[in-house]
């Protein structure tokens, strides 16, 4: 699997699909600082919510072969800005998740905002319910 790293606001399911993607069963924790796991780096929300750390973010993907930005469908809170993948020297996909909680216009909403922000291709999951998440490991693995 190649490395990843992963964006996106606080309690958008950065931990919990970095523990999927690692085997392990999702347990919450607050993320405070940069934790890798197995071929995955976690980030901390902050990073991408205050602008004075995003530059954390950019410069920690030259150590990733991919960034994922995560988008939470069920939130109204969008963070990227247009065109931001190309910020980072990697190429940028990216995942909206927790759709198990979100109507069909939220995620619809999110992955239309994460188009807007550069990431291609994008993914829906639950990594809850597991919903889409076949897709996106095939893609990691890719």
């Amino acid at each position: 699997m190649r490395r990843i790293l992963l964006a996106g606001a606080v309690a958008c399911g950065k931990t919990t699909l970095c523990q999927r993607l690692n085997g392990l069963d999702p347990s919450y924790k607050k993320t405070q600082s940069l934790e890798v796991m197995g071929t995955t780096i976690d980030t901390p929300g902050e990073y991408l919510e205050h602008r004075a750390f995003l530059r954390g973010l950019v410069v920690t993907a030259s150590e990733a072969d991919l960034v994922l930005f995560l988008q939470d469908a069920s939130q109204e809170r969008f963070l990227y800005s247009p065109g931001m993948a190309g910020m980072f020297p990697v190429p940028v996909a990216g995942v909206v998740t927790k759709v198990d909680l979100a109507t069909e216009r939220q995620v619809r909403d999110a992955r239309e905002m994460l188009e807007l922000a550069g990431a291609q291709p994008i993914f829906t999951i639950s990594a809850v319910t597991q919903e889409g998440m076949e897709d996106l490991l095939a893609f990691l693995e890719q």
